[in-house]
């Protein structure tokens, strides 16, 4: 008599349960604007690690450096010798790295683990 309800409400409860998977998912991310002549260097926190070891900068040029937390626990982002600390709340800087051959240590800012004191990566300032 009526054997029509059943796939109707099959079909509303998969579309009820694509809604809920669908519902809340991260936006995408944006694509990061920077000024011209003005170069962008992203650093990744993951799982005690930066997504790379080195990273390489041009001298002389002006850099924004974005830091960002992919997974895992709360990370940040510092270079000591320049002063630069970033975490989520402040997640970018501007600096120009003026000192061809120099090279600067990347460590972690926030205690995050047993990987902490193993997150360290290098920025190395290419020779002119």
């Amino acid at each position: 008599m009526y054997k029509w309800t059943m796939p109707v409400l099959i079909v509303i409860a998969c579309l009820f349960g694509v809604y809920l998977l669908a519902d809340g998912l991260p936006e995408r991310p944006k694509e990061e604007k920077v000024a011209e002549g003005t170069e962008l260097l992203k650093i990744t926190a993951t799982n005690f690690n930066f997504n790379e070891t080195e990273y390489h900068v041009k001298p002389n040029t002006p850099y924004v450096l974005s830091f960002s937390n992919l997974n895992g626990t709360n990370h940040g982002f510092a270079i000591a010798d320049l002063n630069i600390n970033l975490t989520k709340d402040s997640p970018k800087a501007e600096y120009t790295f003026d000192k061809p051959g120099a090279t600067y240590e990347i460590h972690c800012s926030i205690m995050c683990g047993q990987g902490h004191k193993d997150m360290i990566a290098k920025i190395i300032v290419d020779a002119a």
